[in-house]
C-alpha cells in the first residue's frame, strides 16, 4: 500500500503559527513568504524574507522590468541587506521608479504597495513616506497613519521607524502634532505617538534632545499613563525606561508622581515597568 504525504492545505498555511528558528520555516511557507502571497506570522518568519528576491518578485509580477533594472543592481551591490537597512533602501528604489511616472502613474503605484497582501510590500511603502522628499512632516504623519494602524506587527513597527528622522529634525512641531494621536480612540494610534520619539528606540537613532530633556515629552506621556491597553502601556513604560538611563531623578519623580495622581491598575504596572532599570 502507497502512501502520499498530506499537502497542506490554505486554511493549515494561513492558521499556522509560525516556527521558532529560520531553518524550520517550511519550504512552501518560505516560497509564498518570498512570492508575496502571504504574511508572516511572526518574527522569525518576518526576519526570514529576504526582500531583494521579493522586490524582483514584484517587479517582475507588475512588468517593470525597464524602470528596475538599475535598482536591482544597486541593491545587489549593497553590503549587508539585513532588514533595516534593506526596507529603506527599497524604498528608496520606489520613489526613483515613482519620479519617472505621472501623478496618477505614481499615485497608483504607491496604492499598489500600500495594499498589498505581503506586510514586507507594505512596509516598503510606510518607509517611501518618511523618505519622501516632498512631504513636510505633517503630510508624513498624516500618511502614515493607515500604517501605524495595520493590523501586521512588522508594519507598525516599520511605520514609526520610517517617520523617526523627520520627527527628530522637527521635535518642537512633532510634539505638537502627535499631542493629538495620544488621545486617539485607536490604541495602535495611541502607542504610535509614543514609540516614534522613544529616546533610545530599538533598531534606530537615539532622540539626544529628549535624553537631555525628556520633559519635553511629559504633556504625550500624562495622556497615557493610566492606558487601558497593554500595548500602551509597554509602550509607555519603555520610553520612561528609555530616559531612566540618562535621567534617573527625573523617572523617579515622575513615576511618584503618577502613582499620586492615578492610582490604578494600569498605571501601576507602567511605573513598575517603567523603573525596572532603575
Amino acid at each position: 500500500m502507497s502512501h502520499k504525504t498530506a499537502q497542506p492545505t490554505t486554511e493549515d498555511i494561513l492558521s499556522r503559527k509560525g516556527a521558532r528558528t529560520a531553518k524550520d520555516i517550511p519550504k512552501h511557507v518560505l516560497q509564498l513568504l518570498q512570492a508575496g502571497q502571504i504574511e508572516s506570522v511572526n518574527l522569525t518568519e518576518w526576519l526570514a524574507v529576504d526582500h531583494l528576491l521579493l522586490f524582483q518578485q514584484i517587479i517582475v509580477e507588475w512588468k517593470l522590468h525597464n524602470e528596475s533594472h538599475e535598482i536591482i543592481e544597486q541593491l545587489a551591490r549593497m553590503k549587508e541587506h539585513r532588514i533595516m537597512k534593506i526596507i529603506p533602501a527599497i524604498a528608496s528604489g520606489w520613489l526613483q521608479i515613482m519620479d519617472n511616472q505621472d501623478l496618477h502613474g505614481r499615485s497608483s503605484l504607491f496604492s499598489a504597495l500600500a495594499e498589498h497582501r505581503s506586510d514586507g510590500v507594505r512596509c516598503w511603502a510606510a518607509y517611501i513616506i518618511g523618505l519622501d522628499p516632498r512631504l513636510n512632516l505633517a503630510d508624513k504623519l498624516e500618511r502614515i497613519t493607515p500604517f501605524a494602524a495595520d493590523h501586521h506587527f512588522g508594519v507598525r513597527e516599520i511605520a514609526w521607524m520610517a517617520v523617526r528622522s523627520p520627527v527628530t529634525a522637527e521635535l518642537s512641531e512633532a510634539l505638537e502634532l502627535l499631542a493629538h494621536w495620544v488621545t486617539h480612540p485607536d490604541p495602535l494610534i495611541r502607542r504610535f505617538a509614543i514609540e516614534v520619539i522613544r529616546p533610545h528606540g530599538v533598531w534606530s537613532k537615539h532622540i539626544q534632545q529628549l535624553k537631555e530633556q525628556p520633559e519635553l515629552a511629559l504633556p504625550l506621556l500624562e495622556h497615557v499613563k493610566s492606558d487601558t491597553v497593554k500595548y500602551v502601556q509597554d509602550s509607555v513604560s519603555n520610553w520612561l525606561n528609555d530616559a531612566s538611563k540618562s535621567n534617573p531623578d527625573w523617572v523617579r519623580q515622575i513615576c511618584n508622581n503618577w502613582a499620586e495622581q492615578s492610582d490604578t491598575k494600569h498605571t501601576r504596572r507602567i511605573i513598575t515597568r517603567a523603573q525596572r532599570s532603575l
